[in-house]
């Protein structure tokens, strides 16, 4: 990641407890979309990231649980490159203009 580009991660996880599970799934729908019932589409520049992984890190049990961050890249290009492919029943992936906060 370079700069404030922002760019879209793939997160999935495997929580082994209901309560942490949640509040976790919260936490990620906050980011971005739920595509899976483990699997969330967020796009963050690089200090929401930071933010993102720190939060997830003070919720799971690093003994029991596991989450995987993948970086698809910055967002123009996931979509223009069509580097999401779904099978079955699909999930509209929608590229982020401005954000105006």
């Amino acid at each position: 990641m370079t700069g404030t580009t922002a760019h879209y991660y793939l997160i999935s996880y495997d929580v082994t407890d209901d309560k942490r599970r949640a509040h976790i799934a919260r936490k990620l729908q906050a980011y971005g979309d739920r595509i899976q019932f483990s699997a969330f589409l967020v796009s963050v520049s690089p200090a929401r990231f930071i933010r993102l992984k720190a939060t997830l890190i003070k919720q799971i049990d690093c003994k029991e649980d596991s989450v995987i961050l993948c970086d698809l890249g910055p967002t123009s290009s996931v979509i223009e490159n069509k580097k999401i492919t779904y099978l079955g029943c699909t999930r509209q992936v929608i590229p982020l203009g401005a954000v105006i906060m």
